[in-house]
């Protein structure tokens, strides 16, 4: 059970991808606020991206720009000026025209006030009431610019008149019951005059408002229709949803793009349909009107300012526009000059006109080409996180380092342009930022985990091997930890034995410590040598020596690496006996004994302790021949096979041929005296023993003795010689029976 328990808490990647997910599952369901401010950054520069769009032929705006204030000065007009707009509109064959501007308040301009004045000072003159009003009422109706425009939104009969929503409790402080209970009855042609709500349907989500300010009484009742224009900025104050529903009371409004819609296609009865959570949408003459919950509708937006044609109040009063300009139009009447300050934040820019924010809905509207986000495209996103997380999950821990980044950079740069694609092609918003940093936070997890893991592996590795091996091979087994598995694998290597001769007897001379001392130097400057050859120091064994080359690193030339470790081995002997003899310390010969060959090479042991090693009989055969330097008086003796493979490159002389013990097959035995290119210095009594090794193989042993003396006249002291003089004499007297094929059987090891 506690094993269980230990392998389930275990950290693999493929848990870390899984965390990772359900990480991202949790935050996209609570939609965490820093990351859907990612996300709507990321559906503006979509939009952006995309450019602008062709807009409808049916809306148009008409701007009090900086060139009507300019001419017909400054704002707020006398409402005569508005008064003549709207029938010069009427006159262009408008078909609906709505203002993006509230009449509150009585015209500051109004002379309605002036004439009172007048008429009670002609009064205190004596002259009779019904002469004096009879003289001021043509007066009047030129004074009263509220009435003037009242009755041109009367005979326009195309006239939609914005108002606004107090949204806040704070906003109604200052109104009166009465003044609240007028203002919703102004607005009594804005509801929707059908309901359709499901069982246990909700609107909670919706808007709410506490009151609504509409224009001045006499204009609302003049005019065909009503919307507000509230807008809602997201957290980031940028507007990318129109809210086409807002409650007051019982009743449900529809927002000023939307009623100029429904005056646009000849009054349709708009249909408001709550679920359980809340709007499911809004339908208007077979049309589906996708919102969210609370009744907003994400905003298609087609481009930057001026996507919809402009055109100037003051160009409209003068009649400088062709007559067909806004013939059977939707015209939106609202402020474009910066200095009035309707001005909003969108995708396109900071400083958007307001009034073309309802131009881009009215298009939304007529030509249903919404932006698709709903119940089914999360969905479609929670899969899309599953998905593309599991694919790092098990793609990135079998790739290696610039593999995985190239995926998932590839995979990031694949689902970003589809992601793209779908949004310009179909109007489809899936959700970028989850996705992607899912990916990301994916590789990054796994990319810690493999480097911790890794270094730990490593750490591991180095420790392990900084005895047996040089820095620079722990460094290549590093790089691919796999070559140090558990198991072992076969392949052609070479194996070095040394050993010092007499061991014993010299230990009995010295004291423990000055045996250990000895011992200690002796060791390190012959693993130095074995360490410059990039040698594995496979173990010491009492003070001998083995060492392998080839493994773990490949090394096509390991059986020269061997040859020239011995050789320089020896080399390192002779200043240390030198050094030794001088501080009268005693002195010591060494064997070498070299062999090439299959081998199997691995982690020996169990999981929890094992060794790195090498087994085989060409081992076995390497160990032989260090023993058998004491048969012939060497030092170095390496097989057929290493001499095979170092021929070309170091000078050798042949020994013989043997039958080592537990080996039915012979070895020839060559003595390892140097490079090639020294040959001189060994050749004129080399070639005279090999030339008695080959007398002595053909039995003639009288030729044999004379070229083994001629090599002890040359090399005095050859043992080798020495051994062979007398085999030759021995065998002279006692000359070998049947065939005879000249190899020695060793009889110990």
């Amino acid at each position: 059970m506690k094993e269980k328990l230990k392998k389930f808490l275990s950290v693999s990647p493929l848990k870390i991808a899984v965390f990772v997910i359900l990480t991202a599952l949790v935050l996209f369901f609570i939609d965490a606020p820093f990351l859907r401010f990612m996300e709507l950054k990321a559906l503006d520069l979509r939009m952006v991206y995309r450019g602008a769009q062709p807009a409808g032929p049916e809306t148009v705006i008409v701007a009090i720009d900086e060139k009507s204030l300019s001419e017909l000065g400054r704002w707020p007009w006398p409402r005569t000026t508005i008064a003549r707009l709207v029938d010069t509109l009427k006159g262009y064959g408008a078909k609906a025209v709505g203002f993006d501007i509230v009449f509150a308040e009585p015209d500051a301009n109004s002379s309605l006030q002036t004439v009172a004045t007048l008429a009670k000072e002609v009064k205190s003159l004596g002259v009779s009431d019904s002469r004096i009003y009879g003289l001021l009422d043509e007066k009047r109706k030129f004074a009263d610019t509220d009435a003037a425009l009242a009755q041109a939104i009367a005979r326009a009969k195309n006239i939609t008149l914005g108002y606004f929503f107090h949204i806040t409790e704070k906003e109604v402080g200052h109104l009166t019951e009465a003044q609240i209970t007028e203002g919703q009855k102004a607005i009594a042609g804005s509801r929707f005059q059908m309901v359709r709500a499901s069982e246990g349907a909700s609107d909670a989500p919706l808007v709410r408002a506490y009151a609504a300010q509409p224009s001045l009484p006499q204009l609302m009742e003049a005019g065909e229709n009503s919307g507000y224009f509230n807008s809602f900025p997201d957290s980031d104050g940028v507007i990318r949803w129109s809210p086409l529903v807002i409650k007051l009371g019982d009743n449900y409004y529809t927002s000023l793009a939307l009623s100029l819609a429904i005056q646009y296609l000849d009054w349709p009865t708009p249909v408001l349909n709550i679920a359980e959570y809340g709007v499911d949408s809004v339908s208007l003459d077979k049309r589906i009107i996708p919102t969210s919950e609370g009744g907003r509708m994400l905003i298609n937006y087609l481009g930057p300012g001026k996507t919809f044609p402009h055109y100037a109040v003051a160009d409209i009063l003068a009649g400088r526009l062709p007559a067909e300009t806004f013939k059977d139009k939707i015209v939106l009447i609202g402020a474009t000059a910066t200095g009035i300050y309707d001005m909003r934040v969108t995708p396109f820019s900071s400083v958007y006109p307001g009034v073309e924010i309802h131009a881009n809905v009215i298009d939304n509207l007529l030509h249903g080409n919404f932006l698709i986000h709903s119940g089914w495209t999360k969905f479609l996103d929670m899969c899309t996180i599953i998905v593309v997380g599991l694919l790092m999950g098990f793609a990135i821990p079998r790739m290696k380092a610039v593999a995985g980044i190239v995926l998932c950079l590839a995979l990031i740069g694949a689902f970003v342009a589809t992601n793209l694609t779908l949004f310009i092609r179909t109007n489809l918003w899936m959700n970028l930022i989850y996705p992607v940093l899912t990916m990301m936070t994916i590789y990054l997890g796994i990319t810690i985990y493999r480097y911790v893991t890794e270094e730990r592996e490593k750490k591991k590795i180095r420790g392990a091997f900084q005895y047996y091996l040089t820095a620079s091979v722990v460094n290549e087994i590093l790089k691919d930890p796999s070559k140090l598995k558990l198991g072992g694998d076969k392949k052609p290597l070479t194996v070095m034995f040394s050993d010092i001769r007499g061991f014993t007897s010299i230990s009995e001379k010295l004291s423990p410590e000055e045996l250990v001392r000895l011992l200690n130097e002796y060791l390190t400057a012959m693993t130095d040598i074995v360490f410059k050859y990039d040698g594995l120091l496979d173990k010491y064994i009492g003070d001998a020596i083995m060492a392998v080359f080839g493994a773990p690193i490949d090394q096509p030339d390991h059986a020269l690496r061997a040859c020239r470790t011995g050789l320089e081995m020896m080399d390192k002997l002779q200043e240390l006996r030198a050094k030794w003899s001088a501080e009268g310390r005693p002195d010591i010969d060494i064997g070498v004994g070299i062999n090439s060959g299959d081998m199997v090479v691995g982690n020996m042991g169990s999981e929890m302790r094992f060794d790195y090693t090498v087994m085989g009989d060409s081992v076995n055969l390497a160990s032989r021949l260090e023993g058998t330097n004491k048969e012939y008086g060497t030092n170095i003796i390496i097989s057929e096979f290493t001499y095979a493979i170092v021929k070309d490159e170091l000078y050798c002389r042949e020994l013989d041929a043997v039958r080592v013990k537990g080996k039915k097959l012979p070895v020839r035995l060559y003595e390892l005296l140097g490079e090639r290119k020294d040959a001189a210095k060994w050749q004129p009594w080399v070639e005279r023993f090999e030339a008695g090794l080959a007398k002595y193989r053909c039995q003639q042993w009288d030729e044999a003795i004379a070229e083994f003396q001629a090599v002890l006249a040359i090399r005095s002291g050859d043992a080798s010689a020495q051994l062979y003089l007398e085999r030759c004499a021995a065998l002279r007297e006692c000359p070998p029976e049947g065939i005879w094929d000249g190899v020695c059987t060793m009889t110990k090891k």
